[in-house]
């Protein structure tokens, strides 16, 4: 635990800045050219999966802890593997950019609420004191400091941020599997143990969230590209951030459990959406694709 409390607010802040080196002011300006399409993305991450979450974890029948951090998933925003998913898969790859700004900004004030809500609810009678003040200002520090600070490089080092982007990405995509494996062994004698708790509902909600994200926008009738990024952006959380949230602010081990599970799990989904998207639009007329 004191080995992630040092190294994992460092690697999310790497995450972050990286994706500060791919914004900028325009990004979220952009809000204007796609009215519908950002509204209808905002409501299903805020508001929609939230509630589908909290469904699922009744459902599931999960202990507290467990609960608590399957919340945190949900509230957490999207980040840069929905940018690279929604590139590869035919998106609006400037909507996925425009909303992860969004997200990045309205996570400082739903994680938190979320959060809290949920310890609450499941864990009353618990020791957890959730995010008071002061870690509120944390997840402001951790989120978007280092996104601000990429988006001040780019602004006056474009030539910079261009060359640094791709490096970061990877090392984004590094530090992300390292994190993962570094919550998961801290639980080693009980993995398996969460894994048969957690599995199934990880699996679950992430299928839901990429299916939410492509198909209410369809029946929103946004168009196909616009619909990717929106399934790319709502079904690919920050389980990097959920982890961070959970271990450093929380100090609670089984709290990020969740998150770790779907951050390998949705690897997987999210590329399985993706080709079935193309298929099925390789299937239409291009008219019908609109």
């Amino acid at each position: 635990m004191a080995l992630a409390g040092v190294f994992l607010p460092i690697a999310l802040a790497i995450i972050m800045f990286g994706l500060g080196l791919s914004l900028t002011i325009a990004d979220f300006r952009r809000v204007v050219a796609y009215p519908k399409a950002t509204l209808v993305a905002l409501v299903c991450q805020v508001l929609l999966l939230p509630a589908i979450c909290f469904g699922l974890v009744l459902a599931f029948g999960l202990p507290p802890a467990l609960a608590v951090g399957m919340m945190l998933l949900a509230a957490s925003p999207g980040g840069t593997t929905a940018n690279l998913y929604s590139h590869l898969f035919g998106g609006d790859v400037a909507l996925n950019v425009t909303l992860t700004a969004i997200n990045s900004v309205l996570a400082v004030v739903t994680l938190p609420l979320v959060t809290n809500l949920s310890l609450g609810y499941f864990a009353a009678d618990s020791a957890a004191l959730g995010l008071q003040f002061d870690k509120t200002v944390q997840v402001v520090a951790i989120v978007l400091v280092p996104v601000a600070i990429g988006m001040a490089v780019r602004a006056w080092l474009p030539r910079f941020a261009d060359r640094m982007n791709t490096p970061v990405k990877i090392a984004s995509a590094v530090i992300l599997v390292l994190v993962i494996l570094g919550a998961l062994l801290q639980e080693l004698d009980n993995l398996s143990g969460y894994i048969r708790s957690v599995g199934a509902i990880t699996l679950v909600f992430s299928v839901i969230s990429l299916a939410i994200g492509y198909w209410v926008p369809r029946l929103a009738g946004i168009e196909r590209g616009q619909a990717v990024a929106s399934c790319m952006e709502i079904g690919i959380h920050n389980a990097t951030l959920s982890i961070a949230v959970a271990l450093t602010l929380l100090n609670n081990t089984q709290m990020a459990v969740p998150a770790a599970t779907y951050g390998v799990l949705m690897f997987f989904t999210a590329a399985a959406a993706g080709f079935l998207l193309r298929s099925r639009a390789a299937k239409l007329t291009p008219d019908a694709a609109r």
